[in-house]
């Protein structure tokens, strides 16, 4: 019996924590500081070269549906090695996640998988329970958007995105050297099935320029007329991917592929836009409390330079016209969470799930689906029932069927 498997004995056994991310999934159990494992968000079937990823919201149903009950037995049986049908479920997830994603899901861990329970967590409400705060607000820069979403206990909620697409600029300007020749183009040697990876391992060697260097790159980028130098670039790099295969990555691409999310397009966004674009829609009395209580989470923010960078960025653009007159407040201060960005939302969810009276009563329950067949939406203002309602097969009494009906 694997070691874990002891962590509940007398009592409930801990939950499972699973924050299905677009690039990776993090998972393990509830009560611990990390997750156990951190593998790709993709499954691989015999016959097919190409991996298949698992977030996707633009296929059916039926193939979703194939695709997470695939991939939820693999989590399972073959890296946390525990009974499904022992353990609760915490699922951390993205609050723009659409409903059939959620919805199919859910089928998978109450049909197939036969969990005791599902509760769906928004990650960045899970950020900031790592702390110990009220309100924050929240970036989150994950691998294919950027979300920003003031959380404030008192008040409603303010969402903005942007999706931000960078690895472009690593497949076209880097070249691969093999055992069998060299210079050879990305595509030509990595194809598309290994695309994620190879912008994931090549954002490795790369960082954010502090303001004044990412200006002049700027500048230099976007100067048609050739005045505009740009500053002397770093070394270039060789990153090994697997073995026999080496990635060339220019000194130009390291300090230059992260300044998109610092340059504004036609309509004055960026990444730090977003921060002030955020606060502004948010009620008067909240902003001096949100800004000094900002919390970055997500791969992105992992690289160096990132968050002197976004300071610098938010100073500013908060004294130009647009914000100086709206925005009162200039005080911006960023949290240290007690954990890596990434990983920072699953240690939340872990928290949350060790909390075993409150999980039980904010969580799901296996009868409650089985009777409604339905699951609730993360901004319903109902909180579902109690699960001794539904223990033993009970039918829950007619005020309670109405109170949790989707029928106006």
């Amino acid at each position: 019996m694997p070691l874990f498997e002891a962590l509940g004995s007398g009592g409930e056994k801990t939950a499972v924590v699973i924050d299905l991310g677009a690039a990776y999934t993090k998972c393990g159990f509830a009560g611990e500081t990390g997750p156990r494992f951190i593998i790709p968000s993709e499954i691989r079937k015999p016959g097919q070269q190409q991996a298949i990823k698992v977030v996707q919201y633009n296929i059916n149903t039926e193939e979703l549906y194939v695709n997470l009950k695939e991939f939820i037995h693999m989590l399972y049986f073959r890296h946390l090695l525990v009974n499904p049908r022992d353990r609760r479920v915490v699922i951390i997830e993205s609050i723009l996640c659409p409903s059939h994603f959620r919805e199919t899901l859910t089928k998978v861990f109450f049909k197939q998988f036969e969990v005791p329970s599902v509760l769906f967590a928004p990650s960045h409400l899970m950020s900031i329970m790592t702390l110990g705060i009220n309100s924050a607000l929240v970036m989150d820069c994950g691998y294919t958007e950027t979300l920003v979403l003031p959380v404030s206990f008192s008040h409603h909620h303010d969402l903005l995105a942007s999706d931000l697409e960078m690895d472009g600029l690593l497949v076209e300007q880097c070249t691969v050297d093999t055992d069998s020749s060299s210079g050879q183009s990305v595509p030509t040697v990595i194809g598309n099935r290994h695309k994620p990876h190879l912008f994931l391992n090549g954002l490795r060697t790369c960082f954010v320029s502090d303001l004044q260097r990412g200006f002049k790159i700027q500048e230099a980028k976007f100067n048609l007329d050739g005045t505009a130098e740009r500053p002397a670039p770093p070394p270039d790099v060789d990153y090994p991917l697997d073995g026999e295969k080496i990635l060339h990555i220019k000194g130009s691409i390291r300090d230059s592929v992260m300044e998109i999310l610092f340059e504004q397009d036609n309509e004055e966004k960026s990444v730090a836009s977003l921060i002030l674009d955020a606060l502004v829609k948010c009620p008067i009395d909240t902003r001096k409390v949100l800004s000094e209580n900002l919390v970055v989470i997500g791969g992105t923010a992992m690289l160096p330079g990132f968050l002197h960078r976004l300071l610098a960025e938010i100073r500013l653009l908060v004294e130009k016209p647009k914000y100086r007159d709206i925005l009162a407040t200039k005080s911006f201060r960023l949290h240290s969470p007690p954990a890596k960005p990434n990983c920072t939302a699953w240690l939340g969810g872990a928290i949350f799930g060790a909390l075993q009276d409150i999980l039980g009563s904010r969580s799901v329950s296996r009868d409650y689906y089985n009777q409604t067949g339905r699951i609730p939406d993360w901004c319903c203002l109902s909180s579902p029932p109690p699960e001794s309602v539904f223990d033993a097969g009970k039918t829950p009494p007619p005020l309670m069927k109405r109170a949790f009906s989707t029928e106006k």
